[in-house]
């Protein structure tokens, strides 16, 4: 059995650590442009994650993996977060061949939208909780259908 990270309502959550993940410098010079940036929607869903106050869980903003810049990224779990702008509608080829990448390195994905972060905050990370569970909780009875 994995290694616990943490536990959800009771239900203990396992490692999923992907070793060796692509990393692609040149655009290490984008990362400072997008924090400074300060999008409302990942500035707010920081504030909620950062220093381990979700659940003891240690996120990443802005990491790079392969050609891309994710959102936010958690180690012990292989687990990407993506906040959609209203661009994304026009982007979904894009979307798809990226989430497809990064599930081919054996990471997950959590998507949900600038919207919803903004306007429901709290029904996110509820949506983020639900889906840690289901994705890595260790007991059948934490399966959520």
């Amino acid at each position: 059995m994995k290694e616990t990270v943490t536990q959800i309502n009771g239900v203990p959550i396992r490692r999923n650590f992907v070793e060796n993940l692509p990393y692609n410098p040149h655009l290490k010079v984008l990362l400072k442009d997008k924090r400074k940036a300060g999008i409302l929607s990942e500035v707010l869903f920081w504030k909620k994650v950062r220093a381990k106050t979700f659940h003891a869980i240690d996120f990443d903003r802005q990491r790079i993996i392969g050609n891309y810049i994710v959102d936010f990224y958690v180690k012990t779990l292989g687990l990407v977060i993506e906040i959609d702008g209203s661009g994304h509608d026009l982007e979904q080829e894009y979307d798809d061949a990226r989430r497809n990448y990064l599930e081919s390195l054996g990471l997950v994905v959590f998507r949900t939208t600038d919207f919803e972060v903004r306007n429901n905050l709290s029904l996110v990370m509820k949506d983020l909780e639900d889906f840690i569970v289901q994705q890595y909780g260790t007991t059948p009875s934490s399966q959520i259908p």
